[in-house]
C-alpha cells in the first residue's frame, strides 16, 4: 500500500446524541465509543467527552478490538441525557496498490493468510458473528464475485461495485436485526446493512473481514452552505490481505476508502461497535433519540471549511 501524496488532512469531528423523556429516569448505565482510533491512516490530535447532566462515573479502556470504549453512569434523576465528543483529527489514508493485489488470487490469499497470520485474529474476523452470517445464499453471492481463482485487487474492486450495483440505499428498509439472507432478498438498506454483507462475502471465502464505524466527509451541494448537525455515521468493510495490511471499502459509494473516512471504531459487526448503548431506570413510557454529527475539514489558517 502507498499513502495519497500529499499532506494530512485534518478534521474537526463532533457527535452528539441527545435522549429525551417523558418523565425522570432515574439513574442510567452507558457504554459507547466517544474517541477515535489511532490507525495506520489517521493521528488523534485531540478529544474532548461531554456528558449532561455531569456523570458520576467515566472510565476508559481500550476493548478486545483496539477500540476505546467508555463507561458512563449518572446516576441523578433527568428527562435528557447529551453524550457527545469533539475530536480533531488528522487523516493520510493508504491508497491500494491493485498490480500487488493482483498477484494473489482470492484462493491463494486466503491460504497463504491461514499459514502466516495471528489464529487469534483470523479466527475472530473469518468466523461468523451475530449479525453476518455465512449461510449457503451468502457463499452463492460472493463466489459470484469473490471466484477463487479471479485476481484478488480485482476482485476486491468487484465486491464492492457490485452491491453497489445490486443494492437500493434506502432508510428504513432494515432494521438492526436483518439478516444477511433477508437482505439478499430484500435488495434494499443503509451502509450498515451493505457493510455486513461486504464482510459475509469475505469471510465466506475465507478472507478475514471486519466491520468498521466513523465517518466520512461530505459536501453540501453547489452554492448552499454546509449546515451545522447535517452529516451522518457511516460504516463499511475491511479486508485483511497477504501482506498484512487491512485494506477499507465502500460498497455504499462504489470506491475503496480515502482520505475523506475517519475511524471510529471496528469488529466483528455493528453490535461490537454500537456508538452507545445502555440499561436505564425509569418509569417513562415514551422517548426521542437525536444525533447530530458534523464532520469539518480544519484549514490550514485553523477555519473550518
Amino acid at each position: 500500500m502507498t499513502i495519497d501524496n500529499f499532506s494530512p488532512r485534518r478534521y474537526r469531528v463532533r457527535h452528539k446524541t441527545i435522549y429525551t423523556y417523558d418523565d425522570n429516569v432515574e439513574a442510567c448505565y452507558e457504554r459507547g465509543f466517544l474517541r477515535l482510533l489511532e490507525t495506520w491512516s489517521q493521528n488523534v490530535v485531540s478529544n474532548e467527552v461531554v456528558v449532561s447532566p455531569t456523570p458520576e462515573v467515566v472510565t476508559e479502556h481500550v476493548d478486545h478490538f483496539g477500540n476505546h470504549s467508555f463507561y458512563v453512569e449518572v446516576r441523578s434523576p433527568h428527562t435528557r441525557l447529551e453524550v457527545g465528543k469533539v475530536a480533531v483529527v488528522d487523516v493520510a489514508w493508504p491508497r491500494p496498490n491493485l498490480d500487488e493485489l493482483n498477484r494473489w488470487t482470492v484462493a491463494s490469499a486466503a491460504e497463504h493468510l491461514a499459514r502466516v497470520d495471528d489464529p487469534v485474529e483470523l479466527t475472530t474476523y473469518l468466523m461468523p458473528s451475530e449479525l453476518v452470517e455465512i449461510t449457503d445464499v451468502v457463499r452463492e453471492y460472493a463466489l459470484t464475485v469473490l471466484a477463487p481463482e479471479r485476481p484478488l485487487g480485482d476482485a476486491l474492486v468487484g465486491l464492492y461495485s457490485t452491491i453497489y450495483r445490486d443494492f437500493k440505499y434506502r432508510l428504513g428498509a432494515t432494521s438492526v436485526r436483518t439478516t444477511l439472507p433477508e437482505l439478499l432478498t430484500l435488495r434494499a438498506g443503509v451502509c450498515q446493512d451493505f457493510a455486513h454483507l461486504a464482510v459475509g462475502c469475505l469471510r465466506s471465502v475465507g478472507l478475514p473481514g471486519r466491520y468498521v464505524s466513523g465517518y466520512v466527509e461530505t459536501s453540501p451541494p453547489p452554492g448552499q452552505p454546509k449546515l451545522e448537525g447535517s452529516d451522518a455515521s457511516h460504516a463499511w468493510a475491511s479486508v485483511l490481505v497477504p501482506d498484512g495490511s487491512w485494506i477499507d471499502l465502500d460498497p455504499t459509494n462504489d470506491h475503496f476508502a480515502d482520505s475523506r473516512y475517519i475511524v471510529t471504531a471496528w469488529g466483528r459487526d455493528f453490535r461490537d461497535v454500537s456508538p452507545l448503548k445502555g440499561v436505564i431506570y425509569t418509569e417513562a413510557t415514551t422517548s426521542s433519540l437525536e444525533v447530530q454529527v458534523d464532520v469539518f475539514r480544519v484549514n490550514d489558517d485553523g477555519t473550518l471549511s
